[in-house]
Formats: structure tokens, sequence, C-alpha cells
């Protein structure tokens, strides 16, 4: 069947770009876009649900895990507080 549709500038464009990275008809792209549109969601593809691999990190030598925590605060300290570490170090050198 051959009818003619309105779409907004920025459908048309994506459908464009889809029908290009698959190499397939603009025909093709939009009847499979509206069928997957318009079907009952239980028939629907549920994607894979993701999954990341745990992959096993190393520090460098002579860091301490149990002051990262202190280290994180300590940035952030000075990072925000304008009194902060960094200051107070100035402040001491200026004296």
């Amino acid at each position: 069947m051959r009818t003619t549709l309105t779409l907004d500038s920025d459908i048309a464009a994506l459908l464009r770009d889809k029908a290009h990275r698959d190499r397939k008809p603009f025909k093709d792209v939009v009847n499979a876009a509206l069928r997957r549109g318009l079907s009952p969601q239980s028939k629907r593809e549920r994607p894979k649900p993701y999954r990341v691999a745990p992959q096993e990190t190393k520090l460098a030598a002579g860091v301490d895990r149990a002051r990262l925590n202190q280290l994180l605060d300590e940035m952030d300290e000075d990072s925000i507080s304008p009194g902060g570490r960094a200051a107070r170090r100035q402040s001491r050198r200026a004296s």
C-alpha cells in the first residue's frame, strides 16, 4: 500500500541514519519501526540484563588501601572549603 506521511525532521533524520547504518531501504526501516511500536508489549524482545565482569585491580606500590577514604576527604576539603588544608599551608608559609 502506498501512502504519504509527514514526518518531523528529527524522526526523519533518525530513520535515514538507521537505514544508512543497516544498509536497508528507507521503506523497510520505517515499516520495522512501526511494527515494533505498534506490537503488543508481551511480544517485544526483552533486552538481556547488563552484566559487568569484575576484574582484579592492583594499586601502585606504597598506596595504603585503608587511607584512600582519608585522601578523598582531604581532596574534597581542599576543593570546597576556602579555609581548607591548602589555604592553611599557604598561610603558614607566608608567616
